[in-house]
C-alpha cells in the first residue's frame, strides 16, 4: 500500500514539474477581482404608459389621505380635474347608484366626478358613451367582478378613450381586484370567481404590458 502511495507522490511531484517548465516563471496570474469596469445600459423597454400615470393600490385606500391626495395631484388638482368613476365591476346596480361618485368627491374634494357605466359592448363603442371621458383628466375603475371590465370595453371607443386620457398626460386608477384589468394580462379573471387564478378571461386592458397584479 505504501508502495501506491509513494508512487502516486511522485507522479504529482512530475506533473507539477513538467507544468512548472512549460510555465514562464515571471508571468503574474491575474488575480480574479481586477476587471475592467462594466457599463450597464438602461433598458429601452417601458412597462407602462409613454404619457399620463397609473396609481394602482392594493384595495386599502379607504381614508388614506396620501393616496387620494397623489390622485388628486396627478388629475390636475382638486379645482381643475374631471374624473370619470368606471363602475362596471361592481354589477347592475351601480349603473345609477352615486355612492362611489359622492365617496370621490369627499376624499379628494374634486366637483367635477362623473359615473360611467354599461354592460354592453355595443354602447362602450358608441361617441355618446364616452363623451364624459373627451375631457377627463382621471378615472377610476372601481368594484370586483374585473372580468366585466373586460367584457364591456376591450377594444371598444371607451378602451380608446382610456387610454386618450394616458396620453393627455392625465391619470388612471384601479385598486384592489381591478387594479389587475389595467395590465395586459387579466390575472384571476375568471368569472366564476378569484381563486382561480387564470381562467376564461385572461386579457386586460393594457395600460400595463407584461404585468399582472
Amino acid at each position: 500500500m505504501k508502495k501506491y502511495i509513494l508512487m502516486s507522490l511522485l507522479l504529482v511531484q512530475a506533473i507539477s514539474f513538467a507544468w512548472a517548465q512549460q510555465t514562464p516563471a515571471k508571468k503574474a496570474l491575474t488575480p480574479i477581482n481586477v476587471y475592467p469596469a462594466i457599463k450597464i445600459n438602461r433598458s429601452p423597454t417601458r412597462h407602462g404608459p409613454e404619457k399620463g400615470s397609473l396609481l394602482i393600490t392594493g384595495g386599502d385606500e379607504g381614508d388614506n389621505k396620501a393616496i387620494w391626495n397623489k390622485f388628486t395631484e396627478l388629475a390636475g388638482g382638486k379645482d381643475k380635474a374631471v374624473v370619470v368613476v368606471v363602475t362596471t365591476a361592481t354589477g347592475d346596480r351601480a349603473a345609477t347608484d352615486l355612492a362611489d361618485v359622492n365617496n370621490i368627491k369627499k376624499q379628494t374634494g374634486i366637483a367635477n366626478v362623473t359615473l360611467l357605466h354599461t354592460a354592453d359592448l355595443k354602447e362602450a363603442n358608441s361617441k355618446k358613451f364616452i363623451e364624459p371621458l373627451n375631457n377627463a383628466t382621471g378615472v377610476i375603475f372601481v368594484g370586483s367582478h374585473q372580468w366585466k371590465i373586460a367584457d364591456s370595453y376591450l377594444n371598444t371607443l371607451t378602451h380608446k378613450a382610456f387610454f386618450d386620457v394616458l396620453n393627455r398626460g392625465g391619470v388612471i386608477a384601479g385598486s384592489a381586484e381591478t387594479a389587475g384589468v389595467l395590465g395586459s394580462f387579466l390575472w384571476r379573471g375568471d368569472t366564476h370567481g378569484p381563486q382561480i387564478t387564470v381562467g376564461d378571461h385572461t386579457q386586460g386592458l393594457g395600460f400595463f404590458e407584461k404585468f399582472c397584479y
